[in-house]
């Protein structure tokens, strides 16, 4: 299953502002994942990859800051607590969007039975 987010997803390591417009942003981002991906009940245990679609890519280390409110928000979604939940795992991935267009996917990927 994907659930696609219209966001603009930026480079959180990179800038610079107030607290206070850093903390709206990141609750703006955290409600939006929950909120787009609110009903979901993936079947345990569950990779979940978050993907960000932009013109401009971002560097591994910023592409991992840049989600952690939907990180978050997800993990709400999903009935957890915390994203460090050993049922959960993580992946990150970016596509190349046309000019202006920008997104966020995410997609729950269930694990073979083993």
């Amino acid at each position: 299953m994907t659930v696609t987010i219209p966001m603009r997803l930026p480079s959180v390591a990179n800038l610079r502002e107030h607290w206070a417009v850093k903390a709206k942003r990141s609750a703006a981002q955290r409600g939006a994942a929950r909120l787009a991906c609110n009903g979901v009940r993936p079947a345990f245990p569950v990779t979940i990859k978050l993907v960000r679609v932009s013109p401009r890519p971002l560097d591994d280390d910023n592409l991992r800051s840049a989600f952690k409110a939907i990180r978050d928000g997800v993990t709400d979604a999903v009935g957890l607590k915390d994203d460090r939940d050993p049922r959960l795992s993580w992946e990150y991935e970016q596509r190349r969007g046309r000019p202006k267009e920008h997104a966020v996917l995410v997609e729950f990927l269930a694990h073979p039975l083993t």
